[in-house]
């Protein structure tokens, strides 16, 4: 699944025009390497996201192509 996608379903962004336009301005990173907003995402990648003032670090625990609100959360699990 491709990365703004991604971040979509798993609701770690609300939008996918926003999560492509982070991937695309280098705020996102998959394994330690700069994302961009059509890259493929696996089950045991880490994503990190740096927002304004923070970062989200978090592991792909499951994919799934239209998850319902409560599924989203099983998406992912932080990483410290």
């Amino acid at each position: 699944m491709r990365i703004d996608k991604f971040l979509k379903n798993s609701r770690i962004i609300k939008r996918r025009t926003v999560a492509k336009e982070a991937c695309d301005g280098g705020r996102v990173s998959i394994n330690n390497k700069v994302a961009k907003s059509g890259d493929t995402v696996k089950v045991g990648d880490i994503i990190e996201i740096r927002f304004g003032t923070g970062e989200l670090k978090v592991e792909v625990k499951e994919i799934i192509d239209n998850p319902k609100k409560n599924q989203a959360s099983e998406m992912i699990e932080k990483v410290e």
